[in-house]
């Protein structure tokens, strides 16, 4: 058991977690870098620690400097929400080499499923199955070309160690993957503190279906899926639940065994695996495991009505997984559009800067979880993530109304952002008839 929790994270996140924290009665210790000082999570938590310069690396990813404010402060457990250190299994073995709970799985756990070279051959042993890739971590460029040739070009290089859409590249022949191996490795060391890279072979108009779970090392239950197809660069944009692409059958099958294979790790607290879906064939393949929570969380959450962010302090605690599979029940329809400081019509030019006035939607059905204030300053080195608009309704017709009215009420001044795009898509025909695959957005951009 602990009383005090450490949120080794910043942003929207950070608020998240303070929030569900004091719920439970916790008491909340945010970290910071110089550029956050000013955040909302300093301002919410009862207790703040300056980590270090803006840098992530001499700070949010400063795994000793975390872990000694936590000292500092008598903090008895660190949640790591997403990005940063929360894949990270060295950290997650400091963390409780210091006498500290890591609120999420073991390192062992990490290290398994957290790798996606480790995770697909869990995958292959729980008898999941995986879209035809590499056998394992690829080293060196002849090794990996031959591997190439054998699962057939377009393949895709990603980073083992990646996460959140990163460290990803697609090659269409032998020649331009020649030219992206040592760039993707670079840019995994550079992402991840890992070059390992391993591949798979590119589906081009599948769609990305990923399955939420929660466990406590002994049990799993699943929370259902959320499609997450709309994505520009690998990033997700726009996710909804439940799928609109899949009937009755296919979801009990791809849930069964999101089940089977976190059982088969022995996963403790909330996690997703992702998977593509192949719409002309109906059929799914594991793709990788997140082993932490998703920025995508909150749909699961509106069309579930469970706190993830909660159950996994809760789990974190030592109580045992609360939730039976049949009390899971999903209602509903949920979308979340992320809000980033990027300008749309500008190639998405980064758009840090000043917030000099704001206006959050509000109303039946609609969440906004942010770090927005009028006044704040968005700094230009993090992930340009500002809010996230969540909307839940009977229908997804309703849920896709509901988002357009979300939309134009939300104001920003000062900070460009991607709301602009969303008040685009939420108008689109094939939107609204869920006629989209992973490479519709940049199909749509382009044209």
């Amino acid at each position: 058991m602990f009383d005090k929790l450490l949120i080794a994270n910043r942003g929207e996140i950070a608020v998240r977690i303070i929030r569900a924290a004091k719920e439970l009665g916790l008491r909340t210790v945010a970290v910071f870098s110089d550029a956050d000082e000013d955040s909302l999570a300093v301002r919410f938590a009862d207790e703040a620690v300056r980590i270090g310069p803006p840098p992530a690396a001499r700070s949010y990813l400063n795994a000793d400097a975390i872990i000694a404010a936590a000292r500092q402060t008598g903090a008895g457990a660190i949640h790591p929400g997403y990005g940063f250190l929360s894949e990270n299994a060295r950290f997650a073995e400091a963390v409780a080499a210091a006498g500290l709970v890591f609120v999420g799985p073991t390192p062992a756990t990490i290290r398994i499923m957290g790798d996606k070279a480790a995770a697909r051959a869990a995958a292959r042993q729980a008898g999941v199955a995986i879209v035809p890739g590499s056998e394992g971590e690829l080293a060196d460029l002849a090794h990996a070309a031959a591997a190439a040739r054998d699962i057939g070009f377009p393949v895709m290089l990603k980073a083992s160690a990646g996460g959140g859409g990163r460290g990803i590249r697609v090659a269409a022949n032998e020649v331009e993957f020649a030219h992206h191996f040592h760039i993707a490795q670079a840019e995994a060391a550079a992402a991840f503190g890992s070059g390992a890279i391993y591949l798979e072979r590119f589906l081009k108009l599948a769609r990305h279906l990923e399955v939420q779970v929660l466990g406590d090392g002994n049990r799993i239950v699943h929370c259902f899926e959320r499609e997450c197809s709309l994505q520009r660069r690998r990033q997700k944009v726009w996710e909804e639940a439940p799928s609109p692409a899949i009937g009755e059958a296919t979801r009990q099958a791809l849930c069964a065994s999101a089940v089977r294979l976190a059982a088969r790790a022995g996963y403790r607290g909330a996690g997703t695996l992702e998977y593509l879906y192949d719409e002309d064939t109906g059929e799914f393949f594991f793709i990788e495991m997140n082993t932490r929570i998703q920025v995508e969380h909150p749909v699961t959450e509106s069309i579930t009505g469970i706190d993830l962010v909660r159950e996994m302090i809760l789990i974190a605690q030592g109580e045992p997984l609360r939730i039976a599979q049949p009390q899971v029940q999903a209602r509903g329809a949920a979308i979340e559009v992320r809000i980033n400081a990027e300008d749309p019509d500008r190639n998405f030019r980064p758009s840090p800067g000043r917030v000099a006035a704001l206006t959050l939607p509000a109303g039946p059905g609609v969440r906004v979880d942010t770090m927005l204030y009028p006044g704040y300053a968005v700094p230009p080195y993090y992930d340009s993530l500002l809010a996230k608009i969540i909307v839940h309704a009977e229908t997804r017709d309703l849920a896709l109304a509901r988002l357009r009215r979300a939309l134009d009420e939300f104001e920003i001044e000062g900070v460009v952002t991607t709301a602009a795009l969303h008040k685009r898509l939420a108008r689109l025909a094939d939107v609204q008839a869920a006629q989209f695959d992973t490479g519709y957005l940049e199909r749509l951009l382009a044209a």
